[in-house]
Parts: C-alpha cells; structure tokens; sequence
C-alpha cells in the first residue's frame, strides 16, 4: 500500500488549502482513511477521519466546523479541506491507512504516506 501526499503550502491566517492524498496498492474501499499532523517540537496529532463508504467521518476538537475530510473511492483518493486556517494549523500531515476505524483513530494504522508541509502565517 502506498499512500501519496500532496497539496501543502504557505498561505496566510484565514485561508484555505485542500489536501490530497492517492492511494495505490489495495482495495482503497475497504479501508479507513485518515489525517494526522506533526508540529515542529509537538507529537503527531490526529485530525480527521473518514470510514469505508464516507458515511462517517471523524474530527479533532481543533479542527471540527474548519476542516471537511472526503474520499472519492472511485479516485482512490483522500481529501482535507481546510478552511479558516490559523498559526497553529501549521505542521506537516500525514494520510494514513487501517481496514479499522479504531486503528486510524487512534494513531495505529498500518499504512502511511510521506508528510506534506502546511505553513500558516500570521
């Protein structure tokens, strides 16, 4: 299973950037896919998830009414959107991958792609 990131930036308090990441490699409607981010100096957090079909999707308490996950399965692809972005937002993400919601959730998924870099100016 590979998972690819893209779509980061440098953008200024207040706007807004859209991630994705494409899977390849597995039946990417089985699985449970999700977002974490690593601030320099901080532990990886998670941020968002989303289940096979869509039909659930989990948020941190930090990014609840900002962020939009979504998956296109028919694109083999993950999506963040991320509004109202604030300092504090900056990090790199990561996408991540688990046949279990409880794996990804929990930071324990087996499957993840490279970061990519989210800067967010004041």
């Amino acid at each position: 299973v590979q998972l690819q990131a893209s779509g980061g930036g440098l953008v200024q308090a207040g706007g807004s950037l859209r991630l994705s990441c494409v899977a390849s490699g597995h039946t990417f409607s089985s699985y449970v896919m999700g977002w974490f981010r690593q601030a320099p100096g901080k532990e990886r957090e998670f941020v968002a998830a989303i289940n096979w079909s869509g039909g659930s999707t989990y948020y941190a308490d930090s990014v609840e009414g900002r962020f939009t996950i979504s998956r296109d399965n028919a694109k083999t692809a993950v999506y963040l959107q991320m509004n109202s972005l604030k300092p504090e937002d900056t990090a790199v993400y990561y996408c991540a991958a688990d046949p279990a919601v409880r794996a990804v959730r929990g930071g324990g998924a087996n499957y993840w792609g490279q970061g990519t870099e989210v800067t967010v100016s004041s």
